[in-house]
C-alpha cells in the first residue's frame, strides 16, 4: 500500500484505529468452537463489524502459530478475506521477526509476498543486515520495535549507551539504512512521555502504538505528544475490542468499543 492511501483512509474515516486480532480459543464465544474454523469465523465477524471504524488490522502471529497448521490456515484465510473484501485497510503481520541475510529475506517473503500483508513488525537488535531485506519490498513497510509497552522495555531500551538512551540510538541509526523511507516504528502507549523526544528524531514516520485500553495507555496523552501533520499514528487496541463480549453479540459489542475510540479520534483528524 502506498503511504498516501493510508493517510487518505485516515482522513476519510476520521480514524487511526488499528484492531489487533489476537485470537485465543479460550476467550472467544463458545458457540464458535463448533464451527469448522473458529478463529477465522471470529475474525471475519470482528472485521465485518468494525471495518468502517478501523484503518488497520494486526494479527499477532503467535496466536495462530500456537495452533499449528490449522492456525496458519486461519491466518491465511484472515488476510485473504481482508485483501479481497476491504483492500483499503492497512494490514500488519505482528510477527516480530529479525535474522541475518537470507533468513530475513525469507521471513519478508513469507509475510509480505506470500501472505500479502502490507507490513510486518521486526526486531532491530541484530542490526542493519537483519532489517534491510524487509525494507527492499516495494510499497511494503517494516515496523521496527523501538520502545515497547511492556515492563521489560526498561531492561534495555531506555538504558544509557554512550550518552544516549538505546531506543534513541535505534531510531537514529535506522534512518541511515537503505530504503529507510519504508520504516514505521512501534512505540508503546504506556510510554507516552517519551513521544516528544521520539518525534524529534522521526517527525514524519508512522508510529504503531499498542497499549491503549487493557494495558492502561491513554489515547489523549499519546495524541498530545505523538501526532504529526499526517496524523502519523496507528493506535492499536486488541483485547479491549475483540473480547468485549463472549456472547453471540460479540461482534456488536466489539463495534461499540471500536466506535468509542473512533469518536475520540474523530476530533483530532
Amino acid at each position: 500500500m502506498d503511504i498516501q492511501k493510508l493517510v487518505d483512509e485516515i482522513r476519510r474515516k476520521k480514524s487511526f484505529l488499528c484492531v489487533g486480532l489476537d485470537v485465543d480459543l479460550n476467550k472467544i464465544p463458545p458457540h464458535l468452537l463448533d464451527t469448522e474454523d473458529p478463529i477465522f469465523e471470529f475474525n471475519k465477524a470482528i472485521i465485518d463489524a468494525t471495518h468502517d471504524l478501523a484503518v488497520a488490522y494486526k494479527p499477532n502471529t503467535a496466536f495462530y502459530e500456537a495452533y499449528g497448521v490449522k492456525g496458519w490456515i486461519s491466518l491465511q484465510k484472515t488476510i485473504n478475506y481482508l485483501n479481497e473484501n476491504y483492500p483499503e485497510v492497512f494490514t500488519i503481520a505482528d510477527a516480530k521477526r529479525g535474522d541475518i541475510g537470507n533468513t530475513s529475506t525469507m521471513y519478508a517473503k513469507a509475510f509480505l509476498e506470500d501472505l500479502a500483508f502490507d507490513s510486518v513488525t521486526v526486531a532491530p537488535y541484530m542490526g542493519k543486515d537483519s532489517v534491510e531485506p524487509f525494507l527492499a519490498f516495494k510499497d511494503k513497510f517494516t515496523i521496527l520495535l523501538a520502545l515497547t509497552s511492556n515492563k521489560g522495555a526498561f531492561d534495555f531500551q531506555t538504558k544509557n549507551v554512550e550518552g544516549q538512551e538505546f531506543y534513541k540510538e535505534v531510531l537514529e541509526v535506522s534512518k541511515t539504512w537503505e530504503n529507510s523511507q519504508n520504516l514505521m516504528y512501534v512505540v508503546g502507549a504506556t510510554k507516552a512521555e517519551y513521544f516528544t523526544e521520539i518525534r524529534k528524531i522521526v517527525p514524519d514516520s508512522f508510529l504503531l502504538v499498542p497499549g491503549v485500553g487493557a494495558q492502561g495507555g491513554s489515547l489523549q496523552e499519546v495524541c498530545k505528544y505523538g501526532l504529526n501533520d499526517t496524523i502519523g499514528l496507528l493506535i492499536n487496541s486488541s483485547r479491549g475490542i475483540i473480547y468485549a463480549s463472549q456472547g453471540k453479540d460479540f461482534a456488536e459489542k466489539a463495534r461499540i468499543e471500536a466506535a468509542k475510540l473512533q469518536a475520540e479520534m474523530a476530533g483530532l483528524v
